[in-house]
Formats: C-alpha cells, structure tokens, sequence
C-alpha cells in the first residue's frame, strides 16, 4: 500500500515542494501506524499484575518487578486490584514473601509467564532480591514464616548412574540432558533442568510418553500399545523397559533444578 501511494505520488500532477510535502505526510501516517502496531503488540505480550495500594505505595514493587523483567525479558504492567489482572498479590495464591505486617501471596490464571515470575520469586535469587530490600522508611520483606504443609518425599529407587547414560542416549536426541550434551539438544524443547525445576516433574517424566510429541515414537515395554500399522513412527523409535524408565527417574530426581533468575546454561 505504501508503494502504491508513493508511485502515485511521483506519477501525478505534483510540483517538487508538493511531492515533498505530501512524502512527508505519508510516511508520518505509515510511522504512526507501525508504531502503533508494535504497541498493541507489546501491550498484548505484557503480563497485568494486580497489586494493592499499601504494597504499591511501600516502594517494593517497584524494586522487585523491573529485576524479575530484566532477568527474564517478561514485561509486567502493575495495577490497582482488577478482576481480569493475570496474577494478582493478596491473601489468595501461593505465599512468596512477607512484609508490612502480613504474608503476601500471588495468584495466577495459568500463565507459563505467571508461573515462572512465580518460581522466580521463589529461587535463591528470587528470595536474595526480596531480602536485599529496605524502603527509606525501613520496611523490609523477608520470605513467608508461615508453616508450610509438609510433602512427602518421592523415594525412586532406579539406578541413576544407567539413568544418565539412557537419558544421554535417549532423551539427549532432542533434550539438553546436562553438561555433556549441552550444544546437541533442540532449541524448541526444554532441558531436564529446566523441567526439573517443575513442581510436577516427577509426573510429567513418569508419563512423558503420554505427552506430545512421544506418543508418536515412543515405546515402553509392556506399557504403550504396538504402534498401528497405518501410522508408523516419523523418526526412529525410542525403545525403553520399565526398569530403565525408573533408572531415568531416579537419575534426573539428582538434578538441580534450573535457577530461572540466572543466565541459562541449557536451553
């Protein structure tokens, strides 16, 4: 469309300072509008944080948020208490951080951003930003006291020297595994670390081949069905006994979890 305005313009019955004038014109109107675009763009790509008046006015939000944005790229726009915010700071979610004579929880919708500004606020680094904080008139926030439900542990007895060397040679076709393989994964497909930093990790490797895309070449002895005849396997087929799936397990339960405020190491 801007080509076609432009060839009209040199093409038409136009003085010199007209056809300048009106060049200038339509490339302010085309500026306008891309700018415009981008913004709607962003707009739609940024978080909305609700968060109360007394919590904003302390000063900590705007310490905590831009550290969290700049770790990550995640843009958060913070707000009064609204009904449709996507995550929002109250009494209601998980508790983070306590501070101004109460514990601070947040809640999400389900964001995959959501979640990992929460996980963040929960890391090592996370919790050093929080405490390193001290508004002018000495407020200070600290992670919650409040007692915590204990879980039980998932006890994996598997053979995690053989679940390494499975998941190199299995998992390490499309996933960084660790150290080792770190510039041989597939940049579209999360690394074990990063999974591991789940809460649900345990659940989501013990079922992985009830999970896109492994269903399609996935094989577990005496677990998944033959694959049918009509719709063989796209790669070649990755092949595993129960025993060495719990060999798996027990290897990346000795994992540490990603710290999602530090630079990655495996993407």
């Amino acid at each position: 469309m801007l080509d076609a305005c432009v060839r009209g313009l040199l093409d038409g019955p136009y003085g010199k300072s007209q056809r300048i004038s009106h060049l200038k014109a339509i490339l302010g109107a085309f500026c306008v509008s891309v700018m415009l675009a981008n913004g709607a763009a962003a707009q739609d790509d940024t978080l909305r944080l609700a968060v109360p008046e007394v919590l904003e006015t302390s000063g900590f939000m705007q310490f905590l948020v831009p550290r969290f944005s700049l770790k990550t790229g995640v843009r958060i726009d913070r707000d009064a208490a609204v009904s449709d915010a996507d995550m929002a700071f109250g009494a209601q979610g998980t508790a983070v951080f306590e501070g101004l004579g109460q514990v601070w929880h947040l809640s999400h919708v389900g964001d995959a951003r959501a979640e990992r500004f929460l996980t963040w606020l929960q890391s090592d680094v996370g919790i050093r930003t929080i405490e390193s904080y001290a508004s002018p008139q000495g407020d200070v926030f600290s992670v919650p006291t409040e007692e915590v439900a204990a879980v039980e542990a998932v006890v994996l007895d598997g053979d995690a020297m053989a679940g390494e060397t499975l998941s190199l040679a299995l998992c390490g076709r499309c996933h960084v595994v660790n150290e080792s393989n770190r510039m041989k994964g597939m940049g579209s497909t999360p690394s074990f670390a990063l999974m591991r930093s789940f809460e649900d990790w345990h659940t989501r490797f013990a079922t992985f081949h009830l999970l896109k895309p492994h269903p399609s070449f996935t094989q577990i002895e005496g677990v998944t069905a033959p694959f049918d005849e009509s719709r063989p396997s796209p790669m070649v087929p990755m092949t595993m006994t129960p025993d060495e799936l719990d060999a798996i397990l027990a290897y990346v339960s000795g994992i540490a979890p990603a710290d999602l405020g530090a630079p990655l190491k495996h993407q």
